[in-house]
């Protein structure tokens, strides 16, 4: 372990912020992104995200939005948003600390653990930047995440 967390870690929150990164580019929701990437690609740039951590977050993102065909969908929750809005690398770092626990306690791969929190119920709900969910602790929402609804 290189730095403060595991380079794993590190590589799951740069894929993560890149979701997001591509989901407020393309005014999709998350699911919509990562379903558009697929399993196969997701894996190549979990596998080598750092490389591409230091790559130009705009180049990469329109690559990838071109190599998948993500069209330009009408969810904005960055215009929806009335008071501060988290950056991509919040978000990032709160999708990483789900899967992260959904990975670990469930015996799952990371990205198969990634495909499933970005297609679960919460996500849509951690994409409401008029709430307050994203700033719940990685327990909490780990924890309403397997009950199925917020605690």
């Amino acid at each position: 372990m290189n730095g403060r967390e595991k380079k794993e870690h590190n590589d799951l929150f740069f894929v993560c912020s890149l979701i997001e990164y591509i989901g407020r580019k393309t005014k999709n929701r998350r699911d919509v992104v990562v379903n558009a990437i697929g399993k196969e690609k997701l894996e190549h740039l979990y596998e080598l995200a750092d490389v591409y951590h230091s790559e130009n977050i705009d180049k990469l993102s329109d690559e990838l939005i071109e190599q998948h065909n993500i069209g330009t969908g009408a969810f904005d929750n960055v215009a929806d948003g009335k008071y501060a809005i988290p950056t991509h690398w919040d978000i990032g770092k709160v999708y990483k600390r789900l899967i992260i626990d959904v990975a670990g306690k469930q015996s799952k791969k990371p990205v198969d653990a990634l495909m499933e929190a970005y297609n679960s119920w919460l996500s849509p709900m951690l994409e409401d930047y008029n709430s307050s969910l994203y700033y719940e602790s990685p327990g909490y929402l780990y924890e309403s995440y397997l009950n199925g609804e917020v605690l």
